[in-house]
């Protein structure tokens, strides 16, 4: 499926000094992240919050990606329209696809006004300089179309009333205002339990034609793009996979979600002492259970303290989980480019695991070895892709064993590879004609494998 980029942390454009002018800054990276083996970019809101130098999750104006002078100025924190416009042609050109982030389920900034339906005034009259997509009290709950969605609300933000035609039809308006107009190729639909599913599956069903010329499905002799979609249910694996089977009922462009119960396995596995590697792969995770739906991530930009805490120790572990495993890896901007850990051209950082992801993991994972500090697991491949082998070693020396393997008389060889304190490589090993070979991690760390015959 590739491997996705994170394009973004909190604050990232003043932590960097690159306040409206992140957008090139993430595009200088692109020809970089492309040679390391990424396929997509993730980028923040691209649209004008009610903070105009914010991170975009007080959506005001859905329209205005920087070029509007509203809420003091033209510019989003992250750059202007043409540098937006840039960022996604220079992607498109180096072969990464490139998914804008939307929040659908609140507003933000509008001006106060009376509510003649329930008789109370809110903060719900939006008159955006691009002039489309008004807003007033009909288009927010409660309304006149209905008193409250069921749904999670978000704060004191105004929450919209999807149920309101305008409202709906701008909101079409605007996903094919990203696809077509700007260039997006998908959707990270943020905070999906605040609105219905069929939301969701309305904007992935619509037939896109962007003005590029990107096409990849066809439908009675009509040329369209059908547009990758994944969803932050922030929840459990049962009602993410009750998510995902409404979002893609009577669907023909299914949506992925994003892997929170495995993160908080990867979290344990890293940070706490005396983690059993069994309670890593049990059911429960959607790598497991649906892997195909499911966007695998370490950490990302609401992990950042308090009752959300990053990774703090050895979270190479997590990735080369997450790398070497079915599911669609994210990589997190601030672990690969602040934190260091890219590593490129060393066996020991993300981009080996990335190259690794790229030409060796395909196919179904199959546990070879498993008890509370050993696992062993080999992805069995498919079409050019070989498959691998997986060793995590939980202990403070060196561990591993002979397992069985599909492959008889291979050499395996290590391509990535990291210890706490030993960074020395794991040795090669032939397999017998049986299949079965020795494969070692070095002290609380990891190693892959891959054969070559």
């Amino acid at each position: 499926m590739g491997v996705l980029m994170q394009a973004f942390y909190w604050d990232c454009h003043r932590a960097e000094n690159r306040l409206e002018r992140w957008w090139p800054h993430v595009e200088a990276k692109v020809p970089d992240l492309a040679r390391a083996g990424f396929t997509a970019l993730w980028l923040p809101p691209a649209h004008k919050g009610d903070a105009r130098h914010g991170m975009g999750y007080d959506p005001f104006d859905y329209f205005d990606l920087g070029e509007f002078d509203q809420r003091g100025g033209a510019a989003t924190g992250f750059g202007t329209r043409c540098q937006l416009d840039s960022l996604v042609a220079t992607a498109h050109a180096h072969d990464l696809q490139v998914y804008a982030d939307v929040v659908y389920n609140h507003c933000s900034g509008g001006e106060l006004e009376a509510n003649p339906d329930t008789g109370g005034e809110y903060w719900t009259r939006f008159a955006p300089a691009s002039g489309r997509f008004p807003r007033d009290f009909a288009s927010f709950n409660p309304s006149r179309f209905e008193s409250y969605d069921g749904h999670q609300r978000f704060g004191g933000f105004p929450d919209l009333c999807h149920r309101n035609p305008e409202v709906y039809r701008w909101l079409v308006a605007h996903a094919r205002f990203l696809i077509e107009d700007v260039g997006f190729d998908g959707f990270r639909f943020d905070l999906v339990n605040g609105y219905g599913t069929w939301i969701v599956t309305a904007l992935l069903e619509l037939r896109y034609q962007p003005r590029d010329g990107r096409r990849n499905r066809e439908d009675g002799g009509w040329r369209f793009f059908r547009p990758f979609g994944c969803g932050e249910s922030w929840s459990g694996d049962r009602e993410i996979a009750e998510w995902l089977d409404s979002a893609k009922a009577w669907s023909d462009n299914p949506v992925c979600a994003f892997d929170f119960p495995l993160r908080y396995r990867l979290k344990d596995l890293c940070d706490r002492p005396g983690f059993s590697l069994r309670e890593l792969v049990a059911p429960g995770a959607l790598a497991f259970d649906r892997p195909l739906e499911a966007v695998t991530f370490v950490d990302n930009h609401d992990f950042r303290g308090g009752d959300a805490p990053p990774i703090v120790n050895d979270k190479m572990l997590a990735y080369a989980f997450v790398l070497t495993h079915p599911g669609y890896p994210c990589v997190f901007w601030q672990d690969y480019f602040v934190h260091g850990l890219a590593l490129p051209g060393e066996p020991s950082g993300i981009d080996a695991l990335v190259s690794a992801h790229e030409r060796y993991a395909a196919g179904p994972a199959v546990t070879r070895y498993l008890d509370d500090d050993l696992y062993i697991m080999e992805r069995l491949g498919w079409g050019g892709q070989p498959g691998l082998v997986l060793v995590l070693n939980n202990l403070g020396g060196w561990n591993g064993r002979w397992v069985p393997t599909r492959r008889g008389d291979a050499l395996w060889e290590p391509v990535a590879w990291r210890g706490r304190a030993d960074l020395n490589a794991p040795l090669a090993s032939w397999s017998a004609r049986d299949g079965r070979a020795q494969f070692w991690a070095p002290p609380r760390g990891y190693a892959v494998y891959a054969a070559r015959d």
